[in-house]
């Protein structure tokens, strides 16, 4: 049964590969000019991405890895865990212009808003029941309830959110446009930025107080 199980998540995963590289993944980082390029994580040169290793230097290990096939440890009080397989985590995925996710959720866990400045994302559900949704620049919503297998996708750059409504833990796997596609949390990156943006600004862009401000900045620093 569990191998069952395993090949069936490993099937998943592949399948959200050729997903993402259908709905144009050119659109995002730039194309390779050659067969393979294996992020090479010590390198001190800077440039838009990594360098690369030789062929010489580089093995299968580097376009393997295990990172998204058990759940994760939950202790975030959102109720959610994301794990990301891009670049930095998984050389291989260097000039290829895709990265991968898992996201765990307990029953009435919520990945937050938040964007990804570099790359359009499709999830698919995997287990569970969730909400999911995106707001246009027009502040227009698209949400929806998705169930098992079914897929959601969301626009490069817009806010979007999840939150687990079943019974009991979710899972869902999600492909992104890039090797690095970043994460910004609205409410981390408004109210627990280091330094720590004015509280007078941001009491009067969101319609506060200045205590209210105050003590939301001292909660979002603990989640």
């Amino acid at each position: 049964m569990a191998f069952v199980q395993s090949f069936r998540f490993s099937s998943l995963l592949l399948v959200i590969t050729y997903l993402i590289i259908n709905i144009g993944v050119e659109a995002s980082d730039p194309d390779f000019v050659q067969d393979i390029c294996v992020a090479n994580m010590n390198s001190t040169i800077t440039l838009n991405g990594y360098a690369c290793k030789t062929v010489a230097e580089s093995s299968a290990e580097d376009f393997w890895s295990p990172l998204l096939g058990k759940p994760g440890n939950i202790t975030s009080s959102l109720g959610s865990l994301v794990t990301l397989a891009n670049v930095e985590k998984y050389p291989g995925l260097n000039t290829f212009g895709l990265s991968l996710a898992r996201i765990d959720f307990v029953e009435g866990g919520v990945n937050p808003p938040h964007i990804h400045p570099r790359a359009s994302e499709i999830v698919y559900l995997a287990r569970g029941s969730v909400y999911v949704g995106f707001v246009t620049t027009g502040n227009k919503l698209f949400a929806k309830t998705i169930n098992e297998g079914e897929m959601f996708l969301f626009p490069k750059g817009l806010i979007h959110f999840q939150m687990n409504v079943g019974k009991g833990d979710a899972v869902i796997l999600a492909a992104l446009s890039s090797q690095n596609p970043g994460t910004s949390q609205v409410a981390r990156a408004s109210f627990a930025s280091s330094p720590s943006i004015e509280t007078s600004l941001l009491a009067k862009a969101f319609q506060l107080k200045d205590d209210e401000v105050a003590h939301l900045k001292d909660l979002i620093a603990k989640t």
